[in-house]
């Protein structure tokens, strides 16, 4: 297996332990990670918020940071916050639906 693929999916299942504080599910599943690169031992993650202005962000940052530490391959995290495209609950996985009480 490609070695980045192989981090990247480390990657992934180290941020499922960030949770958004209001909602109680993870970033992942709540599909607020738009995006994981692998460049070396650097990871640069995209994510945004469910709402523009949530004040969480720097909680968020600072959990995937602490989260990602322990993630062999992985020595550098970039976190960047992105608007585009705006988060809407389609992006949920199935699991945060029905958690949530989307149907």
């Amino acid at each position: 297996m490609n070695q980045a693929v192989d981090i990247k999916d480390r990657v992934l299942e180290a941020l499922r332990n960030v949770h958004d504080p209001e909602l109680g599910i993870n970033i992942v599943d709540l599909g607020l990670v738009y995006g994981v690169q692998v460049d070396g031992d650097t990871v640069h993650i995209t994510y945004t918020l469910t709402t523009m202005g949530c004040p969480i962000g720097p909680l968020i940052e600072a959990e995937m940071k602490q989260f990602l530490s322990g993630v062999e391959g992985v020595s550098n995290v970039e976190a960047e916050m992105v608007l585009r495209p705006p988060w809407t609950p389609e992006m949920m996985s199935e699991e945060a639906k029905a958690a949530l009480g989307f149907f």
